[in-house]
């Protein structure tokens, strides 16, 4: 068993680990991808990995409970409920979009995962908490808006944050199929706005009293 470095080195050790991994999984999914060529891309080696997470499909969760939470943490970041109801599901809409276009390895961790039916991410505690706050925040937004005859009434938050999410997912994880289908290029700075304008139209439309 390799002996721990100093805290600071420790930290930034795993840090690489799940940077390496994070690409890895995210291109091969958990059965494809090899704890060798995470090692070498960590700059480390297959016993330091296994001394922080003792085995491959524990780095594998480490994986998606670190994509989770940096996600949630940047939407914690947009204080959406320090925002007027309408501007504060505008922001989250386009916040959804913005990050899946900065953050392309997401769809391909999240296709994987699904491909294993949530095995791996059903054993993590830290997600649910973190789902649960979200959705707390949303019907908290729901109910002001309603209160303020911005938005209509009995809107289900889980419902309404599963379709702000799907507009963007779905786009990001079927654009290459759907540029060659119709014939146009979806990856595009204009076809990348005009389709991030049109998911908020569809949600706030859809709030409209």
């Amino acid at each position: 068993m390799p002996t721990p470095a100093p805290i600071r080195d420790a930290e930034a050790t795993r840090q690489r680990i799940l940077d390496a991994a994070l690409a890895e999984f995210a291109d091969k999914g958990l059965a494809g991808a090899r704890i060798d060529v995470i090692a070498e891309v960590a700059r480390s080696n297959k016993r330091m990995i296994y001394y922080y997470f003792d085995s491959k499909e524990q780095l594998y969760i480490a994986v998606l409970e670190h994509a989770y939470i940096d996600m949630r943490e940047h939407e914690a970041a947009l204080a959406l409920d320090a925002l007027e109801p309408r501007e504060a599901i505008r922001r989250l809409v386009h916040f959804k979009f913005d990050y899946y276009d900065a953050h392309p390895w997401l769809v391909g961790l999240l296709n994987g995962e699904n491909v294993l039916g949530a095995r791996f991410l059903r054993q993590s505690k830290r997600l649910r908490e973190l789902q649960v706050s979200l959705v707390e925040t949303i019907a908290a937004l729901l109910k002001a808006g309603a209160k303020a005859g911005q938005f209509r009434r009995g809107v289900d938050p889980l419902e309404l944050y599963l379709s702000i999410a799907s507009l963007s997912y779905f786009y990001f994880s079927n654009r290459a199929t759907l540029s060659t289908a119709f014939g146009q290029a979806l990856d595009t700075p204009a076809a990348l706005r005009k389709r991030r304008d049109h998911a908020t139209d569809v949600i706030l439309g859809y709030l409209r009293p």
